[in-house]
């Protein structure tokens, strides 16, 4: 029997992607203004459709991932080891920002400046009481609810995962009769949310076309001159943590081949690059793991959902090196203890941090408050800071996908890739 044949490059997402950010950067510049509205509806219409199917999703697929685990110690175990990556990748993407920050010292008092208070940035951190409170919602359907008057607004990702997983144990806890209808019923509904999903990243490359070219044709380049060592220090950074410790960690601990890993996971990464979001690019990453990357469901449908929410290592390091970069435009310099403290806030915040545009933004107000510096140095920063999330929502993506590659592995599942028997790994 003939093989099937492999559809044209062309027809191929990862490669429409691709070509769809190649014109979307010279159409932004030479439209403008005008031409970002022009076409900055349709990235909007893409922004809603997988708003429209991130929740459902991730209610669903934690639900199936944990009934699908089939016991509760299986259930800790899982959640015992996400949660030791998270915190591993996170803390070290925090120390490759404090330390590209201090080695290229970006900061500039001439830059004082561009200071001026945004609005919407947190003076304080939140306490534990009120990080109890957001971990368990009052009404769990609220949680799951956009705001039409806020459309920053993500809903309460982090109370909804708390009840997913809740609600999965308590399948397990069920008589096995009943345990087993249940779990076939979120097991059928979080495939119905998949093929839905695949619908849409059907209308992908025009979604990302509109995104990166209303970005352009609104922000242009004419910020990035004075700020360019800042810039420079952030991308290096995150170049450092993306092309070299998680793919490490991809090859050593999960077994797979770090840029084969990575190629199936392009239409994931280009989404994340133009939406600037982990939650709007969810969706992508859960077909692109189980579809094109071959990591199990039962595994992949409990890290990722959880990863988009917690685990935001592009963010954490971003906030390490915005905080520096400010101390040194105010000419303050932060000691051992301070930056210290400064690892330790940026991490704490990014768990925090919602997986929207500009969440990482928001939060840097409580990094400044821990070391003293006034939150006016986030003025700073805001003229590039669109691009720069797009960089490092990529980073928190890419490490959620390889967290989840890493679990199936110690979990004791054979690395496998779709295809052909002679593409498999052993």
């Amino acid at each position: 029997m003939e093989a099937k044949r492999s559809p044209r490059w062309y027809w191929q997402l990862h490669w429409q992607i691709l070509i769809a950010m190649v014109l979307a950067i010279p159409f932004g510049l030479l439209t403008g203004v005008q031409g970002a509205e022009a076409v900055g509806w349709l990235g909007d219409l893409f922004l809603r459709l997988l708003k429209m199917v991130v929740v459902p999703l991730i209610l669903f697929s934690i639900v199936a991932g944990v009934t699908g685990v089939g016991n509760l110690k299986g259930v800790g175990r899982v959640g015992l080891k996400t949660v030791i990556y998270y915190l591993v990748t996170s803390t070290a993407a925090i120390f490759v920002g404090l330390l590209l920050a201090n080695l290229i010292h970006p900061g500039d008092p001439t830059l004082q400046g561009l200071a001026g208070r945004p609005e919407g940035i947190a003076e304080t951190a939140p306490s534990l009481k009120d990080l109890l409170y957001r971990l368990v919602p009052d009404n769990p359907v609220e949680a799951m609810v956009y705001s039409d008057d806020d459309p920053q607004r993500a809903p309460n990702f982090l109370g909804m995962i708390f009840f997913a997983i809740l609600f999965g144990l308590c399948v397990l806890a069920l008589p096995k009769q009943k345990r087993e209808r249940v779990a076939s019923m979120f097991e059928t509904l979080f495939g119905v949310m998949m093929k839905m999903t695949s619908w849409v990243i059907r209308i992908a490359p025009l979604g990302v076309f509109a995104l990166l070219a209303k970005v352009v044709g609104t922000t242009g380049f004419d910020a990035f001159a004075s700020l360019g060592m800042y810039m420079l220090t952030v991308f290096s950074a995150l170049c450092i943590h993306t092309l070299i410790v998680l793919p490490l960690i991809c090859f050593f601990i999960a077994r797979r081949n770090p840029w084969r890993y990575a190629r199936a996971l392009s239409p994931a990464l280009a989404t994340a690059f133009s939406a600037a979001s982990s939650n709007a690019a969810l969706p992508i990453t859960m077909e692109s793991v189980e579809k094109r990357a071959g990591v199990p469901n039962r595994v992949s449908s409990f890290v990722l959902p959880l990863g988009a929410t917690v685990n935001m290592d592009g963010t954490a390091l971003y906030e390490c090196v915005a905080v520096i970069f400010i101390a040194q435009c105010y000419g303050v310099e932060l000691g051992f203890v301070q930056q210290l403290m400064v690892v330790l806030t940026a991490l704490l915040a990014s768990v925090g941090a919602a997986g929207i545009p500009h969440a990482g933004l928001v939060m840097m107000g409580i990094v400044l408050g821990a070391v003293g510096l006034p939150l006016e140095g986030i003025g700073m920063i805001l003229a590039v800071d669109r691009i720069l999330d797009m960089c490092r929502t990529v980073t928190n993506v890419f490490s959620d996908s390889v967290g989840a590659a890493t679990v199936a592995r110690l979990e004791g599942e054979a690395v496998r890739w779709p295809g052909p028997a002679e593409d498999q790994e052993e």
